[in-house]
């Protein structure tokens, strides 16, 4: 809004010494700016939200499959869940705010965070209401889950591509430490590709918010990594200085990004341990799925797996562990495991870790993985 407000009134402005206010229009503003707005709003509505939550009783069950599970996380019964609603709304806020609202990218992005939050919200709503009647934990089902993601990830990733069928290097991926490998993706890969992403982090995210303030922290440091990234793709001679591509437009992907960091870090103060709030499903699926929009606008796919390598590590450890115990239950005639428990987060706990020490080591491990992906910018 901001934005929109400045070019319209842009000769009014400069008439009357008012002309300062151009910074709105400054990619680089406008991302840093996201993360103290939506940082002030969760801040500022948090309480509120947390108390209407109690209100409703949407609190968590701490009722898994694994009776282990259930003794680790017996300490987390009744706080209450679906926090993510306010991310959302903070991230949703803080974007209408301050970015160019005719972006085609924003508008995309908007509508890929909302529909997985409302996806997230009917596991969460489905899961505890079914609790309180009859001891489930079952909300939607995988199945239901995962098509929903897939169809909503099809949709936005044939929108985008054609969108970009005008806009030089839209549709290329950008391979880390080497400046002159570049792949140029066609229809049928460019949709594969921005579905796996998006289905995939969308629930990378998901899985690896098990402990308080472990997702909230690792993916503030991955919206972080990407508001830098954002930007230089999405500025001319940063591009060019960097040997990035330079995709017109992409760069209002930082105000997302920053959205995210703010978003995160407010959501930090009331879930770190002992955790006032759970985001649930309704905003670790939207996280998720709006950071692999993100990488897709702008290139950067591969520099997410690396960035968000918690998260990656956090899958492959569960498919691993699924994948092993069926083999040998089918080989051995009894199912056998790698790992003490999946997520990998669980493992640690397993090991003798405390919970923070898994969370803090997590982030470090988080920040390191993002701090070298940053430097393969400027080695390529």
């Amino acid at each position: 809004m901001m934005f929109l407000l400045y070019n319209h009134f842009r000769d009014w402005l400069e008439d009357h010494n008012l002309g300062f206010l151009r910074v709105f229009n400054a990619v680089t503003f406008q991302g840093v700016l996201s993360i103290l707005v939506s940082f002030i709003i969760v801040l500022l509505f948090g309480p509120r939200v947390i108390a209407w939550l109690r209100r409703n009783k949407l609190g968590d069950l701490a009722k898994f499959d694994q009776a282990d599970i259930d003794k680790l996380m017996a300490g987390k019964k009744d706080t209450p869940t679906m926090g993510g609603l306010l991310i959302i709304a903070s991230i949703v806020i803080t974007t209408l705010l301050l970015a160019d609202l005719k972006n085609f990218y924003v508008q995309i992005a908007l509508i890929c965070l909302v529909v997985l939050g409302m996806i997230g919200a009917s596991d969460d709503w489905l899961k505890l209401t079914a609790g309180r009647r009859a001891g489930s934990r079952q909300g939607l089902t995988s199945a239901e889950k995962f098509a929903a993601q897939l169809g909503l990830a099809i949709v936005l990733s044939i929108f985008t591509f054609h969108h970009g069928v005008f806009i030089a290097e839209a549709h290329t991926i950008h391979v880390p430490f080497f400046k002159n490998v570049i792949w140029t993706l066609g229809p049928i890969w460019f949709v594969v590709i921005c579905t796996v992403m998006m289905t995939g982090f969308s629930n990378a995210v998901n899985l690896t918010d098990g402990l308080d303030g472990l997702a909230s922290g690792c993916m503030a440091i991955v919206g972080f990594a990407f508001m830098v990234l954002a930007i230089v793709v999405g500025i001319k001679e940063l591009a060019s200085y960097l040997q990035m591509p330079f995709i017109q437009t992409s760069g209002q992907m930082a105000v997302l990004a920053g959205s995210i960091v703010g978003a995160c870090l407010g959501f930090l103060w009331f879930n770190c341990n002992p955790a006032k709030v759970f985001m649930g499903d309704t905003g670790s699926l939207a996280l998720g799925g709006l950071i692999g929009y993100i990488s897709v606008v702008i290139g950067q796919e591969l520099l997410l797996i690396v960035i968000g390598g918690i998260f990656v590590a956090e899958t492959l450890s569960v498919m691993i562990q699924v994948s092993y115990f069926k083999y040998t239950r089918k080989r051995f005639g009894e199912g056998r495991r790698i790992f003490l428990m999946a997520p990998l987060h669980h493992h640690f706990q397993r090991k003798g870790w405390t919970e923070t020490q898994v969370v803090v080591r997590f982030w470090l491990i988080g920040a390191m993985l993002a701090a070298m992906a940053l430097a393969t910018v400027k080695l390529r």
